[in-house]
């Protein structure tokens, strides 16, 4: 396969993959998706794995499910003997305090990254974020080669998991692809996700790229092809990610503004002259990440 050839999903049946995060809305989804292409599925969390679904349409392929924390290094290294590969989804999922997202999704990526190391695993892929930009205005378009702006702490902590992908592919030679996923979702719900949008079947042509591409290591935004994009997707397109979804093409009628958005009417009085307000008048332009990028929404979140 070359570089921005067309992924082959007959590439992963029978083929042995490990799944973090499995019981998470993504996870369930992208495990009944990859029931289906026949991938031997070892499915972990830190809660009970629901089985993935199985319509019925595909073959029949073993599924291994576990209670294993990413705190937990030996378990993970364990888990992860005789699969090709990691799809890396756990940690947490949004804003919170520091020390939480460090110990969690920093050092937790760390330990998925050490553990596939040890255990001789051919393959990462990391779910990052599009918060990881998330402070870039709204009339930039950004590629993965620009510097992190992240909108909150969560931002940062997905920073720090692409850098140990990278060292992880610079020194030990593990291939790492990291996929910042847009918003999830069976259908925008909001002005912001006009832009951001990740259909749920988009999603599953990200990850069946990652996990199928032969680059080595590449980060690239999962996103649907939306009219009014703010990433560029040459770097999905040169590992074969094709999105086929348009949020304006999807959305019924006009959408709201983001849940947290400050009017800006109130912007002066809500957060001060030392933070970044999430709202803006008509036409000109804010934080990609909206809500995300105010003050308020990671001071909310601190606990120490």
């Amino acid at each position: 396969m070359n570089d921005h050839a067309e992924p082959d999903p007959a590439r992963l049946r029978g083929a042995r993959w490990a799944v973090t995060g499995a019981a998470g809305r993504i996870g369930v989804h992208l495990r009944s998706a990859l029931h289906e292409l026949g991938v031997e599925l070892v499915s972990t969390d830190v809660v009970e794995v629901p089985p993935a679904a199985h319509a019925g349409t595909g073959p029949t392929t073993p599924e291994r499910r576990e209670v294993v924390d990413v705190a937990d290094l030996e378990a993970l290294a364990g888990l992860f003997a005789g699969c090709d590969g990691v799809v890396h989804l756990g940690g947490l999922s949004d804003e919170a305090d520091f020390h939480d997202l460090a110990a969690v999704n920093v050092v937790g990526t760390y330990h998925v990254l050490e553990a596939a190391r040890r255990a001789g695993v051919g393959r990462v892929v990391f779910a990052s974020s599009n918060r990881l930009t998330g402070s870039y205005d709204t009339d930039t378009t950004v590629d993965v080669g620009m510097p992190p702006r992240p909108d909150g702490f969560y931002g940062v902590s997905k920073v720090a998991g692409e850098a140990l992908c990278r060292l992880y592919s610079d020194k030990f030679g593990l291939s790492t692809i990291s996929v910042r996923i847009g918003s999830w979702g069976e259908a925008p719900e909001d002005s912001r996700h006009l832009h951001t949008w990740l259909s749920r079947p988009d999603g599953v042509r990200a990850f069946v790229a990652a996990m199928t591409t032969d680059v080595h290591v590449a980060v690239f935004y999962a996103v649907s092809a939306n009219s009014e994009g703010w990433w560029d997707l040459a770097a999905g397109e040169a590992v074969g990610f094709r999105p086929q979804d348009d949020a304006s093409a999807v959305a019924d009628g006009p959408l709201p503004e983001p849940a947290g958005t400050v009017s800006p009417e109130a912007e002066g009085s809500a957060e001060g002259s030392a933070g970044m307000s999430a709202g803006r008048s008509a036409g000109q332009a804010g934080p990609q990440g909206g809500p995300f990028a105010s003050s308020a929404f990671s001071l909310d979140r601190m606990t120490r």
